[in-house]
């Protein structure tokens, strides 16, 4: 179980996260959801030890979450690896890393799951496409079985086709794995469809945490409701769903 309790995050004079509370446990997906600027990046960061908390604490199981060992799938997907090292080293550098030796049927499997053929984890990432680039981040993340993994806006360098068919290959790993999903976007189409819960954030403080389908019905709060009515606006919702 991640525990994020009472967090606070302080840049120079600013408070960039002020308050913040969110639990998530395995096998469950939170979507934060925020316009720019609304500290969502920085809920990850902080969850992964990159930036103190000037208050609150963060753990996992009670434990500090370091311990966890929790994975991060990057925003840009090639300029998440090594541009000098093939996708199969910079995938397997998690393993490595630590002294063991790579299973090669766990590498199948997930290679498979996501859909990347043999051939594309010994290209670099300049040769292939974006959506062969995340989807590798995303067997990068996976290939240790961490029980939390995080996605930092995941989706938002893909076009449509390839951002809908990732989310569900996404969907479909954590099925299969079982870990924790703590995904920051600003997509509310992909949280509605694919998350379990809603935490909407509003220039670093949470506005309501709610359960997806219930958010979508009825936000609990002002902010909530301004983000769903634009969603539905723009039909972001009725896309994704």
């Amino acid at each position: 179980m991640l525990s994020v309790d009472r967090v606070s995050v302080r840049r120079g004079a600013n408070m960039v996260l002020e308050d913040v509370s969110l639990s998530l446990a395995p096998s469950r997906t939170l979507a934060v959801v925020g316009e720019s600027g609304a500290g969502k990046s920085t809920v990850i960061n902080a969850v992964l030890g990159l930036v103190p908390c000037a208050s609150g604490q963060i753990t996992w199981n009670n434990a500090p979450v370091g311990l966890s060992r929790p994975a991060l799938v990057m925003q840009e997907p090639r300029g998440a690896f090594n541009p000098r090292m093939s996708l199969r080293l910079s995938v397997m550098e998690p393993v490595t890393a630590r002294g063991r030796a790579i299973d090669q049927s766990r590498l199948d499997r997930l290679c498979n799951g996501l859909e990347i053929a043999p051939d594309v984890l010994d290209r670099r990432p300049t040769e292939v496409s974006i959506g062969q680039a995340q989807r590798a981040g995303i067997l990068r993340a996976l290939i240790a079985a961490p029980p939390l993994v995080l996605f930092d806006e995941p989706l938002s360098a893909l076009d449509a086709v390839t951002q809908k068919h990732t989310a569900r290959l996404i969907a479909q790993m954590q099925l299969e794995e079982g870990f924790a999903a703590l995904i920051v976007t600003h997509d509310l189409g992909y949280a509605a469809a694919f998350a379990d819960d809603i935490a909407v954030l509003r220039a670093g403080r949470i506005e309501e945490v709610t359960a997806s389908k219930a958010f979508v019905e009825a936000p609990q709060s002002n902010y909530g409701q301004i983000l769903r009515d634009a969603a539905f606006a723009l039909g972001a919702l009725e896309r994704v769903a």
